[in-house]
């Protein structure tokens, strides 16, 4: 990851959640923190307790990352940040943990009330394990209030402009598909395309497994009784790395209230 990735990265991780960029140049940014990021980052649990229990007014740091060292403006000082920094670490953390769950509206100029309809996302990662893995990654849409299923509606929102906050003359249909009826939908058909798939590969892995049992049998097949505990582990070693495995995980999901012509 270059400097310049890490730079660009982190003004859209500040932009996305509101932190005001107070200056910038290619080499450093200065950043005024909202309190959930302040939260996020700044290990202040004390400071926040108190806010709380007091219900005192938040204060949130500002703080100056500097992503390429020996290139800032003069006199500018702050927290040198590079790939594997624990700083940029934590971000990346945040940044996963942030994104789990959005709720987005499509953004549109109309002087009539506009009905945004909502669909369910899950973007998921499909993991064919075995001695061997292959991952492929899913985005599947599901229409809350007709039940319509889409697959890589992920590609399909890169091409529409969308916004967190509702816009002007708009309103929002109420999903006839609770959200988590319409998860276990996705899963249920996530499950019925993969029973529908040839597992050629799942087939391969036990061949090979079946060989190096064979093998392993036969090395021990003259060994004393005391070995047998040696022969049990190396068993369930190769069965770990042969059996065959699909693991379907969530990556991130939301809510996106559409156009009826959306898609």
């Amino acid at each position: 990851m270059l400097q310049q990735d890490i730079h660009d990265f982190l003004i859209r991780y500040f932009e996305a959640n509101n932190c005001e960029i107070t200056d910038r140049s290619n080499s450093h940014l200065s950043v005024q923190l909202t309190a959930e990021i302040d939260k996020e980052l700044m290990n202040r649990p004390f400071y926040w307790h108190y806010l709380e229990r007091t219900g005192g007014i938040p204060n949130p740091l500002t703080i100056t990352l500097i992503t390429n060292s020996g290139k800032e403006p003069e006199g500018v000082k702050g927290e040198k940040i590079h790939f594997g920094s624990p700083r940029l670490h934590q971000i990346f953390e945040s940044a996963k943990s942030l994104a789990r769950y959005t709720r987005l509206y499509q953004s549109h100029v109309s002087t009539r009330q506009t009905a945004l309809l909502p669909w369910l996302c899950l973007n998921v990662k499909v993991s064919y394990q075995c001695d061997r893995k292959r991952d492929v990654f899913k985005s599947i849409g599901l229409h809350l209030i007709n039940g319509r299923m889409i697959e890589e509606f992920h590609d399909r929102m890169l091409e529409i402009s969308l916004t967190p906050k509702i816009p002007d003359y708009s309103y929002t249909i109420s999903p006839l598909i609770k959200p988590g009826s319409g998860l276990m939908r996705i899963e249920n058909f996530l499950r019925s395309g993969i029973e529908a798939e040839k597992h050629d590969w799942a087939n391969a892995a036990v061949e090979r497994w079946k060989k190096d049992l064979r093998l392993l049998e036969h090395f021990y097949e003259d060994s004393e009784e005391e070995q047998n505990e040696s022969y049990r582990i190396e068993k369930m070693a190769l069965q770990e790395q042969y059996e065959p495995k699909i693991i379907i995980s969530l990556i991130n999901g939301g809510l996106f209230y559409l156009k009826e012509d959306a898609v």
